[in-house]
């Protein structure tokens, strides 16, 4: 195929880009330095230093940070187990951790919603035990634990696909050099599998970042993330140009941490020698 057939067929692309993506981030970007009556301001950015906007931000990184954490400490362990387990077809396997994504993302959160609830079925589990009920709704643990339900995947793909190239021969190598099982987590195959653990934390930290829908559900409205507020920016208070400001702000904060955390994945792996 010749390059000209090959730009032929990137104009449906490249229309649905402009379209859909760079079109509308302009008119945020519009909103986001203008005031209502269209005067140009810098205001809306600077608003995420207003107290309760810095608290929304704060609090949306705090959990975003949790999540990807116990995202990473569930994935990789699981990722250790299927390479070293004997199953010939582990995609199979892989199959049934993420056949939860095919499910509407609002059904999983209300599947969560009902086990965690006052009268859920933790509770009522719990209640024919004979101990006492335990109230996670409406708390912030409720939200990570919507979080880590929701994206998990997302970490254990890029986790699982990066421990599972790694040679064996490289692991067998370092065993007969006198290795130890915690050795070779340690000094193999952790540092090998960084640019997956990388990824997995890109694809799990951003979106829970800018996550809102969860907040709603299992915070109950009481529990405000910058999502949150950016959301009742547009569709309660109808104030657009403050929503955008906000959007544009968290949009470059989430673009530079995950430059940051790229960049030093990359120099890890760069220094890493086997």
């Amino acid at each position: 195929m010749n390059r000209k057939k090959i730009q032929v067929l990137s104009i449906p692309y490249v229309i649905w880009i402009i379209g859909f993506t760079v079109i509308p981030l302009l008119f945020v970007f519009a909103k986001a330095v203008t005031s209502p009556q269209g005067a140009f301001t810098a205001g809306n950015l600077i608003a995420i230093f207003d107290p309760v906007h810095r608290k929304a931000l704060f609090l949306s990184i705090e959990l975003a940070f949790i999540s990807s954490i116990l995202c990473i400490l569930i994935s990789y362990p699981v990722a250790l187990i299927l390479r070293s387990s004997k199953i010939r077809n582990k995609k199979i396997i892989l199959f049934v951790m993420i056949l939860p994504m095919w499910m509407n993302f609002i059904l999983r959160i209300l599947a969560i919603q009902m086990l965690i609830s006052k009268n859920g079925l933790i509770n009522h589990f719990l209640s024919l035990l004979g101990l006492g009920k335990i109230s996670i709704i409406n708390t912030e643990a409720a939200i990570i634990i919507g979080m880590v339900y929701d994206y998990l995947p997302y970490m254990l793909l890029p986790v699982l696909n990066c421990v599972l190239a790694i040679p064996d021969d490289i692991i067998e190598a370092s065993k007969d050099l006198g290795a130890n099982r915690f050795t070779v987590l340690t000094k193999i195959l952790i540092p090998l599998s960084l640019s997956g653990i990388g990824s997995g934390i890109t694809m799990v930290f951003v979106p829970s970042m800018t996550e809102f829908v969860i907040a709603n559900i299992l915070g109950g409205g009481k529990i405000m993330l910058l999502g949150n507020v950016i959301e009742q920016e547009f569709s309660v208070t109808m104030n657009w140009n403050l929503g955008s400001g906000l959007s544009v702000t968290l949009m470059i904060f989430v673009l530079l941490t995950t430059l940051i955390s790229g960049r030093t994945v990359s120099e890890t792996d760069k220094g890493f020698v086997i």
